[in-house]
């Protein structure tokens, strides 16, 4: 089993800056992918950024070169840093973990971009 709590949403204004913090716990030997989701209102759900066990790392293209995705390994915790945030950012973001045979969803943290 592994549990995951996400922290660091908030109100921002535009062109301003937040960093998500994802921490799982339990079973996290077992954990290769981590992805970061968000659903905005009337909206599906999207894959914005996830890194992989060899550290490779994937962003949707709306937000590559304004957010990044990494890990602290001996924090066992996976960042989300996002810059340049922008209104259409506005959505609930969601930590996802994976590994063989499961995945974990976080609470989900709510990141409001407006002025």
């Amino acid at each position: 089993q592994v549990q995951v709590v996400e922290s660091g949403g908030g109100l921002v204004q535009p062109g301003g800056s937040l960093r998500l913090d994802c921490k799982p716990s339990g079973s996290i030997f077992s954990i290769d992918t981590v992805g970061w989701y968000r659903q905005a209102p009337g909206k599906q759900r999207e894959l914005v950024a996830a890194i992989f066990s060899g550290g490779r790392t994937n962003y949707v293209d709306s937000v590559k070169g304004r957010f990044i995705i990494s890990r602290d390994s001996a924090k066992n915790t996976v960042y989300l840093q996002m810059n340049s945030l922008k209104p259409e950012d506005t959505a609930v973001y969601s930590c996802n973990v994976g590994g063989p045979g499961f995945a974990s969803w976080g609470q989900g943290t709510q990141v409001t971009v407006s002025s």
